[in-house]
């Protein structure tokens, strides 16, 4: 009986780690393969599997909390795949808050269920934008100590590292990442990486694929630390039907939330881990995205249409009370379907902080 080969893909909120999804189902199935992919939030109605599943995919969803608290939704998660698709490859993509999944997932997978999964190396995507900063310590990094904890032990648990986002960089910033995380995570191999354009994907497909010693390393963690860091962050996945007499442009009302949304929590001065707004209609569906305060909103999938009716979904982390979160989330709604003409039902919201990291399982020591 040939075993799933089971790829998880981590990375902290903003990462990539969607885009990158996407193109390794891509790769994968171009080779002929089945594909499975497997999105984990802590709320419902998440950004990244309407999006996926727009684009074709077969995906699953574990919602509530990340994989190591629902491990058995995710082997459950698996197993539908498996009766849909019989999938040849799985792609996870974690919570991008979470960390200690050497632990608590790969470990698990390899010693409960080694005859049914082929696990991949476990590799960690590495956000320039807040990364920098946190490597070199700024005062000013945009989330406090306990936050960017979490983000170096993501970094810490790799079996490698991919610096993503190449296309927005210049030579000399490649350089500095690089430098530093080689200082700090030295041993680790480090790639450099495009999920938008390809660029050096070669690479990252040839390190997934490796067989060997992988996921093994286990962390020394302070899960005090690690679930007050969670905690310090603000979580909102909103829906609203949006409709108007008139068709409206999707595109501009999903980028006028998004950039409104970058205006107000700036005068709140709460850091922006992520934001995504998907609007979908008949078929048609953008995506716009802002990965930090001091970024620039992109429209990465534009729908290019005219629309009476669209349902719009918002999913935000963000540095702030969970409350005022909401708030802003439907006052900038508001206002953006006004500028179009369009009006909004009730929203369907989830806003709250994320509860203590309870694992299923912990591996003290690698099988």
């Amino acid at each position: 009986m040939s075993t799933i080969r089971f790829i998880m893909v981590g990375g902290f909120l903003g990462a990539g780690k969607t885009t990158t999804m996407g193109r390794l189902a891509r790769h994968y199935m171009a080779q002929g393969k089945r594909v499975g992919i497997i999105t984990n939030d802590q709320a419902q109605d998440l950004v990244d599997t309407h999006l996926l599943r727009e684009q074709g995919f077969s995906v699953e969803e574990v919602a509530g909390a990340c994989f190591c608290c629902k491990f058995d939704d995710l082997i459950s998660k698996v197993g539908s795949l498996e009766t849909a698709e019989r999938p040849d490859v799985v792609l996870a993509e974690p919570v991008g808050s979470c960390t200690d999944l050497v632990a608590t997932v790969v470990q698990p997978l390899k010693d409960l269920y080694g005859a049914r999964f082929s696990v991949a190396p476990y590799v960690v995507l590495f956000k320039p934008s807040h990364g920098l900063k946190i490597l070199k310590n700024e005062a000013k990094s945009g989330f406090s100590p306990k936050a960017a904890y979490i983000f170096r032990k993501q970094l810490e648990e790799a079996d490698a590292i991919a610096i993503n986002r190449l296309d927005e960089m210049n030579p000399a910033e490649m350089d500095e990442l690089t430098a530093l995380l080689q200082d700090q995570y030295a041993g680790t191999p480090i790639l450099r990486i495009s999920a938008k354009t390809g660029t050096g994907f070669d690479g990252l497909v040839h390190t997934l694929e490796q067989e060997g010693v992988f996921g093994r390393k286990i962390l020394d963690i302070d899960y005090d630390v690690y679930a007050a860091g969670e905690a310090e962050l603000g979580w909102l996945n909103s829906s609203v039907r949006v409709k108007s007499e008139k068709p409206f442009d999707l595109d501009r009302l999903l980028m006028d939330v998004t950039e409104g949304l970058q205006r107000s929590l700036r005068t709140a001065n709460a850091e922006i881990a992520h934001l995504k707004a998907i609007g979908l209609w008949e078929g048609f569906f953008g995506v716009a995205n802002l990965t930090s305060n001091d970024g620039v909103v992109t429209l990465s999938l534009p729908s290019h249409s005219q629309a009476t009716e669209a349902d719009l979904i918002v999913n935000a982390r963000v540095a702030i009370d969970p409350e005022e979160l909401k708030q802003h989330v439907q006052r900038e709604t508001a206002r953006a379907c006004r500028s179009v003409g369009a009006t909004f039902d009730e929203a369907k919201t989830q806003s709250f902080r994320p509860g203590r990291p309870t694992p299923t399982h912990r591996y003290a020591e690698a099988k």
